[in-house]
């Protein structure tokens, strides 16, 4: 057995040893050896691992040569004699047998086994010696090197995964000399730019889960060839071949893949073919659910979707399949079952997604299908959708958070840390409105901003224009006094509430009044349009139509059979609930779309007023013991509380404020306004203008964050705007020629 020398600075294949493996034949991993008589140096080589493969070159064991001149004797036989290293013009016949590539352009990759990852782009670099090629047949670029035209850089992360190091790189290569022997030695990785690639941390955060945010947030921005590259230099993907799988399935509503991919399977082995579970070929164990993920849940709304398409495509014979076979033995929600199997009589399609309330198989559905599934499916298997721009958004909002002058329209910048100055901030009185002849206890902007309406004690409501808050209207046809109002969703309608008992509705145009709900025995307290701007609820203090739904005709459409008196109501936006709250500390939630009550909230005090946010998602809450509750209407959860504010016996208004709604604003006793932050309760100002009495309502501009409005027992509406608005004067003027006064019967029902 041959031995090798101890202080050898290297091991090599002995020329007389038969390879190990007979592997396909590739290029040496060495240049040719130049025949001076100056020595050598080569690099130590580990000893190979029995579970890879070396590469073994293709010109085989060294033999001797029989015809060597006689003028150079033939050295003494060593049994530790290494093999030649092939010669310069070996390498070149060599090379004619590999992939061809164009310089400069788009070559033929010659390698039609190799995968994507097994694919890197040939970057032109002029007077460089020949780079050797791998047994694949792809070129591979030097650890420090660059494109000639200088359209990528190696830098911070930008080299191979170890992944692609393994399938790219040549073990005789790894710890020696670059490829064509000019090139610094790198051992292990010590260049700079592998030094940061092997790096599992970017700043604090792992650069795996980095990287495949990035990934996501290139393709959503449109930018692919960017993202395929990103992914190809990192060597990381966005999701698994399997996710990818699945999402497909889902989008082209191939229902019974995605449940097997999602759920797993057993595979049926056909003598062929790849499985793609984990070692195991005979099933797939399905996708890695999140904790606390509800799996029949999500299979119930998957098999939905598959019953809702097929009566879409008007196959009413599977559609009864899939509900009695695969919806009903789920025993899911009775409840929906019932009301998707009364979908089965809808005469069209149209008339299935009117009463479904769904867009059909080429709308949204689905990708609001797979999104409710991406949110049960671990985020390390499938990141959820637009992540990036989710978390660039909880960015934005915990500086808001932060903020307490938060007030602009525009959104803040990513660039800097955003900040506002208390100068750009509603904090001094403009305007001081004395037209109303009593205590005003309700104020009110529309929607587009342009108007301001005011009523309370007397009966008069007072409608102002607010370019220059002259007088647009003044209704005087109720008897008694006014205590609520609200504009219609496109401002073109009004309904006023009164202690006379009944409800009117006004046409903005005209100030004429279109409508009078007189149905009610005691005084109406409140009022909410739905979104369509067609119905509307009306909620009294009486105990027999305490709560009805109305039609711009006057007619009863809905009568809620309710045992409580209505203090006040409301219907968010979206039109998927009626909020009431009832003299004896109750809060109701009603589904306004099928008319059922949801839930009811028991609080320990007694409440005034209510109002919802933009969004649909909080309620405001005003309480008799000098407290303000925000609250989640889908959890019924208290999410804030805000203190400080003075109130006890009198109803006080609440809003939301400023133009993100990330405020809060409500009159008090003390005759002060109060202003918080929503994100944290922060208490930002208190402040001081009207003379006495409580300041029993507030209004913020929706169309101007700068401005909002407070009305009085002072009998004054007082508008608020920032420092360096133009100061008005105290008195507004009663624009005779403009203004409008109606004093009538209207229509009475």
């Amino acid at each position: 057995m041959n031995q090798v020398q101890r202080g050898d600075p290297a091991a090599f294949v002995l020329a007389d040893e038969a390879p190990h493996n007979q592997l396909t034949p590739i290029t040496a991993d060495h240049p040719a050896i130049s025949r001076h008589s100056h020595p050598s140096t080569f690099p130590r080589i580990s000893a190979p691992n029995p579970s890879v493969q070396a590469p073994v070159s293709s010109l085989g064991p060294t033999q001797p040569n029989p015809s060597a001149s006689p003028t150079h004797p033939p050295p003494t036989p060593n049994p530790r004699r290494r093999r030649r290293s092939p010669s310069s013009e070996e390498l070149e016949a060599e090379s004619l047998e590999g992939s061809v590539i164009q310089r400069g352009g788009g070559g033929v990759d010659d390698n039609r086994g190799a995968g994507p990852s097994d694919r890197l782009l040939a970057y032109e670099k002029p007077s460089t010696p020949k780079r050797r090629r791998l047994g694949k047949k792809t070129m591979r670029l030097d650890p420090d090197s660059s494109n000639s035209n200088g359209s990528r850089h190696q830098s911070n992360g930008s080299s191979l995964s170890p992944v692609q190091k393994s399938t790219h790189s040549n073990p005789n290569s790894a710890n020696g000399h670059s490829a064509n022997g000019t090139s610094s030695p790198h051992r292990n990785g010590t260049s700079s730019a592998i030094s940061r690639a092997k790096s599992r941390s970017y700043f604090g955060h792992d650069r795996e889960e980095v990287t495949r945010l990035l990934i996501q947030g290139l393709g959503d921005l449109g930018y692919y060839n960017s993202a395929e590259r990103l992914s190809v230099e990192s060597g990381y993907e966005v999701e698994t071949p399997s996710v990818a799988a699945f999402r497909h399935a889902v989008l082209q509503g191939e229902w019974a893949e995605a449940e097997a991919l999602l759920f797993g399977t057993e595979v049926i082995e056909d003598g062929g073919g790849v499985s793609i579970s984990n070692g195991d070929s005979h099933r797939h164990e399905g996708l890695r659910f999140a904790e606390n993920a509800n799996k029949k849940e999500l299979k119930f709304r998957m098999r939905e979707q598959k019953y809702l398409e097929l009566l879409e495509e008007r196959d009413l014979g599977s559609a009864l399949m899939v509900l009695r076979q695969e919806l009903t033995p789920m025993n899911q929600d009775t409840s929906k079952l019932h009301e998707l199997s009364s979908l089965i009589v809808c005469q069209s399609a149209d008339d299935l997604k009117a009463q479904a309330r769904w867009d059909g198989a080429l709308g949204s559905s689905r990708h609001i299908l797979l999104e409710e599934l991406s949110k049960s499916i671990s985020p390390s298997v499938m990141i959820p959708e637009h992540r990036l721009a989710v978390l660039l958004n909880q960015v934005k909002q915990n500086q808001i958070s932060k903020c307490l002058y938060h007030n602009p329209h525009t959104s803040p910048s990513l660039f800097a840390d955003h900040i506002c100055d208390r100068s750009q901030f509603p904090l001094r009185t403009i305007r001081e409105l004395k037209e109303s002849t009593g205590e005003v206890w309700f104020v009110e902007f529309s929607h587009n901003g342009k108007l301001l309406a005011a009523s309370g004690e007397g009966g008069t409501v007072i409608i102002y224009d607010t370019g220059g808050f002259t007088i647009q209207h003044m209704f005087k046809d109720h008897t008694q006094h006014v205590p609520y109002l609200t504009w219609s969703p496109d401002d073109s309608k009004m309904i006023t509430c009164s202690h006379d008992h009944q409800a009117k509705v006004w046409d903005m145009d005209s100030g004429q009044c279109i409508l009078t709900i007189d149905h009610h025995g005691e005084p109406v307290t409140t009022a909410a349009w739905a979104p369509d701007g067609q119905s509307f609820v009306t909620g009294s203090l009486d105990m027999q139509t305490q709560l009805c739904l109305w039609n711009l005709n006057g007619d009863q459409v809905h009568r809620w059979a309710t045992d409580y008196r209505i203090m006040d109501s409301a219907i968010s936006p979206d039109g998927q609930r009626l909020v009431t709250i009832s003299s004896e500390k109750q809060i109701f939630v009603y589904n306004f779309i099928t008319r059922e009550q949801l839930y009811c909230i028991v609080l320990r005090t007694k409440m005034t007023c209510i109002s919802i946010s933009h969004d649909s998602r909080y309620l405001l809450v005003n309480m008799a013991e000098n407290e303000v509750q925000l609250i989640d209407i889908e959890t019924a959860d208290i999410v804030r509380r805000f203190l400080g504010q003075r109130q006890s016996v009198f109803t006080i208004r609440s809003a939301f404020g400023g133009a993100d709604e990330n405020l809060v604003i409500s009159g008090s006793e003390d005759s002060k306004v109060y202003i918080w932050h929503k994100e944290n309760g922060t208490l930002i100002e208190t402040l001081e203008g009207h003379a006495s009495g409580c300041v029993n309502a507030v209004a913020w501009n929706p169309a101007d964050p700068c401005m909002f409005a407070s009305a009085g027992d002072d009998q004054n509406v007082r508008i608020w705007s920032k420092e360096d608005a133009q100061k008005q004067p105290s008195n507004s003027r009663f624009d005779r020629s403009r203004a409008s006064t109606y004093q009538g019967s209207g229509a009475i029902l």
